[in-house]
């Protein structure tokens, strides 16, 4: 935030308010889709798309907001998506603090680069998250399981992303952006 000298107006509560709920967007937006996939929707698809939103949306607001996604609020995401897909608790979690970890690393490079590389990265992202859940349950369960669930899974990540990143940065420049309030 650019200081300038003199005399600055004192922020208002309705400001204060405006900027806290506008770091808060990210968060509220990703709890609150999932909430809503985990409703009897009857969608094609929907539970495979509760992993999807939650890694898109982790890796999406890590990169462009990272101050509005703390890795608590990464982990109660991830704790969320595990109860609410009624599946082994702690590998949503652990999957969803990799993907914020390394977007963060990459995250000076990556938001110089265009949508295809932004995209290309996040594919890699959704085929190890893929593979770690499926290598974690397989390894839970003490057998191999079947490979199509886990690559249907990266595959609805991967094509959904466009369709999420375009309404991810209207709300990143809109209603997320606290510099706005």
């Amino acid at each position: 935030m650019d200081k300038k000298p003199g005399i600055q107006p004192r922020l208002t509560i309705g400001h204060r308010l405006d900027t806290a709920a506008r770091y808060a967007f990210p968060v509220a937006l990703t709890t609150l889709v999932l909430l809503l996939l985990s409703m009897p929707l009857e969608l094609p698809g929907q539970a495979e798309m509760q992993p999807a939103w939650a890694l898109a949306s982790v890796y999406f607001w890590s990169l462009y907001r990272p101050a509005s996604l703390p890795p608590a609020s990464v982990f109660a995401i991830g704790l969320l998506l595990d109860l609410l897909a009624q599946g082994p608790i702690g590998i949503g979690v652990l999957i969803l603090l990799m993907t914020h970890g390394m977007a963060l690393h990459y995250r000076r490079f990556l938001t110089r680069q265009g949508f295809g590389v932004v995209w290309l990265v996040f594919m890699a992202f959704a085929a190890v998250a893929a593979g770690v859940e499926w290598v974690l349950v397989s390894a839970m369960t003490w057998r191999a399981l079947p490979l199509s669930p886990a690559l249907f899974e990266c595959g609805m990540s991967i094509g959904a992303y466009p369709l999420l990143a375009v309404l991810l940065i209207r709300a990143h420049r809109t209603l997320a952006a606290p510099e706005r309030a």
